[in-house]
């Protein structure tokens, strides 16, 4: 087991691009702290002490997990302790927005079990905030990471790119200024429109200009050249680490460990069968109360075990194995993968390198489009 993922699905207000699940109103927050602390010892594994269950890293999602205080933040610490065996120094990353970190909660946290910080910055320019309806303004962001780096070294702060009307140079400066406060770590996102969120709305009614591919693209390769000429790795498509300080949670994901979802709408995955919680705070909360997991899973098919591998590892600095597309799916696996990434490699937007597959400079803004064409959909399994 690699890691337990909490979901909290509360936020002050809801931004106009983001399809999580999460409710505005704070009603049920004590009844859902105690149902996500009860989910927690329902899930425990018959064997916690068993190698590939044992909890490296702790991940508070959301929503807005910062809308906690810091006592029902330690609470559901202790129910991952009580629960699990617990490696002696396992990253807890707590997703925070800036206007949660007055100094006073960053001095409480510090002292919490709490030892990497996540910050949604998304843009340090007012009209980019106000526009996606953050609840903080520059000024609190820039306060937040002043505050923070003073009582915590592991931090990641995340910026959206892509933005209407943000200009190259605009979009440079926002990056200086996150490296000025000496941030080991950026996830850095494109301005996605998805479907039935306010952004997608106000887009359809002319109140603001879409997104464009081109704009997106341009940013994005201006973010790859100032981090990587600032001693960043680009160990995945949309993060940034420091030496030692990827995201030990994220990058389990990514290269296919075990982990536990908990709350409303969270995933987890044990290595056959991926599941996820119903995404309905009320009926969550009921279930719970009644003993019952509101989970549905599927078991995954060798398909599907392979066209996972091959989206998170083209996303990776791991890269695809040839080597274990073999050895894990077979000859029929391998010869489909070479042959429908062959283009990919004639365009240079894909490369082999010591029987790894990667993708190129040139093609990693296009990762996930080039990943879904070397899915394989139509075995018989």
């Amino acid at each position: 087991m690699s890691g337990i993922y909490i979901h909290i699905p509360f936020c002050k207000q809801a931004c106009h691009y983001c399809d999580f699940h999460f409710s505005t109103s704070m009603k049920k927050k004590d009844d859902m702290v105690l149902a996500l602390a009860k989910e927690i010892g329902m899930r425990k594994p018959f064997d916690s002490a068993q190698d590939d269950n044992i909890i490296e890293t702790i991940y508070f999602g959301g929503g807005t997990p910062s809308v906690l205080s810091n006592e029902e933040i330690n609470f559901l610490i202790s129910e991952v302790y009580k629960n699990y065996k617990v490696v002696e120094n396992p990253e807890i990353t707590l997703e925070a927005n800036p206007d949660d970190l007055s100094t006073e909660r960053i001095l409480e946290l510090s002292k919490s079990p709490i030892n990497r910080l996540s910050i949604g910055i998304q843009s340090f320019y007012e009209d980019d905030l106000k526009m996606m309806n953050r609840a903080h303004n520059s000024a609190e962001a820039k306060k937040c990471l002043e505050e923070a780096t003073k009582y915590f070294d592991n931090i990641s702060l995340d910026l959206i790119y892509g933005i209407p009307g943000m200009s190259d140079e605009m979009w440079r400066q926002n990056i200086h200024t996150a490296l000025d406060f000496g941030i080991p770590h950026i996830s850095s996102y494109a301005l996605t429109v998805e479907p039935k969120t306010a952004l997608s709305k106000l887009i359809q009614t002319g109140k603001i200009a879409a997104p464009q591919d081109e704009v997106a693209s341009n940013h994005f390769m201006i973010l790859v050249e100032m981090l990587q000429n600032n001693g960043f790795i680009h160990y995945e498509l949309s993060n940034f680490g420091k030496e030692n300080y990827f995201s030990k949670n994220n990058s389990a994901y990514w290269l296919g460990k075990k982990y536990i979802g908990i709350g409303p709408s969270a995933h987890s995955y044990d290595g056959e069968k991926r599941g996820w919680n119903i995404a309905n705070n009320s009926l969550y909360i009921k279930a719970i109360q009644n003993n019952e997991l509101p989970i549905e899973t599927e078991i995954l098919t060798i398909s599907d075990r392979y066209n996972e591998y091959i989206m998170t590892g083209l996303r990776t600095i791991w890269g695809v194995s040839l080597e274990r597309i073999e050895k894990e799916f077979g000859l029929e696996y391998l010869n489909y993968l070479k042959k429908h990434s062959q283009k990919f490699l004639n365009d240079d937007l894909l490369s082999v390198e010591n029987n790894i597959l990667k993708p190129t400079l040139k093609g990693k803004f296009l990762t996930d489009g080039i990943a879904s064409d070397l899915f394989y959909l139509n075995l018989d399994e």
